[in-house]
């Protein structure tokens, strides 16, 4: 006698739904995401770094050097290791508080941090004993989590990040033609390329500088008058993505002043200053002016309007010139 078959367990059972993807058009979202800005600011000894940094919304310092010790403000204790600064960071992301920016002063001080870590853990006394550059490449491993902390304790607990570091003189080695100075972060350059590429504004800050002519020779003499670069210059490192002048005063307020003036208003600003400009300048500029308009974004459009106020002035001059 045969029996019949009892239907198995797995053929009773249903297949599971498969989970839902997150890329999917329905997830699409459309238009500009406010968020608070990552500040890179890097300028000489005493220009006004900290008071920048302590002008944003209720500030507190990490590794606060003696550059804020005549400013009111909230200081974390200084770390001793990268560790403490690890810890400082998720204190910030976890705990309950009411600060709007996290200041770190300086970069080039917590670096050194950075390194000692890195000799701990592959037992080196010296981070150039790893040889051809591992140890520093090793580092920027330990800076990219760091970084990616702190662009989640932006995101999380919506601060501002305003990064600080000290300028340096390095002789760019220019393949297009002679060698020349130039101001530079004062970090290893891996390091400072990373920051330079994360980071939504770098900023460089320096005293204005007059130069005039005494007795055969160039000299230099400033007012005391301090601006925040904001721009790449063969002479600095600079970027924005907020369409800021190219130069602003060293202050929180004219820089946050400047970035809201920029956003969202600012592309149709932008062209219809192209727009006032257009007549005033010879027709084949005007038309190539046009022609690169076209999928402009408000940064190229900032950078084709100066093209054609220096053109227009140019203009106006020879014109000038020709009626005398």
């Amino acid at each position: 006698m045969q029996l019949a078959k009892q239907p198995s367990d797995k053929a009773a059972e249903k297949p599971a739904a498969a989970a839902p993807k997150r890329m999917s058009l329905g997830a699409v979202r459309r238009g500009r995401i406010e968020k608070p800005y990552r500040i890179v600011v890097f300028g000489p000894e005493g220009v006004g770094k900290s008071t920048f940094a302590a002008g944003a919304p209720n500030t507190i310092f990490l590794g606060a050097e003696d550059g804020t010790s005549e400013l009111d403000v909230a200081r974390l204790p200084q770390p001793t290791n990268w560790e403490d600064a690890i810890d400082a960071v998720e204190l910030l992301r976890n705990d309950k508080h009411d600060f709007g920016a996290l200041a770190i002063d300086t970069l080039d001080w917590l670096e050194p941090l950075c390194w000692e870590k890195v000799c701990r853990d592959g037992k080196k006394k010296d981070i150039e004993d790893f040889g051809y550059g591992r140890g520093y490449t090793a580092a920027l491993d330990h800076w990219r989590e760091f970084l990616h902390r702190l662009t989640g304790l932006r995101d999380e607990r919506n601060m501002y990040i305003v990064l600080l570091a000290h300028s340096m003189v390095r002789t760019f080695r220019n393949p297009q033609g002679e060698d020349f100075d130039r101001y530079e972060m004062k970090m290893h350059a891996k390091t400072a390329g990373l920051v330079r590429e994360w980071c939504d504004a770098l900023l460089f800050a320096n005293y204005e500088t007059l130069a005039y002519e005494s007795k055969g020779r160039t000299r230099g003499v400033s007012d005391g008058a301090r601006f925040i670069h904001t721009e790449h210059n063969a002479a600095f490192d600079a970027k924005n993505r907020q369409a800021l002048p190219a130069r602003l005063p060293l202050s929180w307020d004219e820089f946050a002043g400047a970035a809201k003036a920029g956003a969202p208003i600012a592309e149709d600003r932008v062209r219809r200053e192209i727009a006032d400009l257009l007549p005033h300048v010879p027709r084949d500029i005007a038309e190539k002016a046009v022609t690169a308009m076209e999928g402009a974004d408000v940064r190229k459009l900032a950078v084709i309007a100066d093209r054609l106020r220096a053109r227009a002035a140019d203009n106006n001059s020879n014109n000038t010139k020709e009626n005398e």
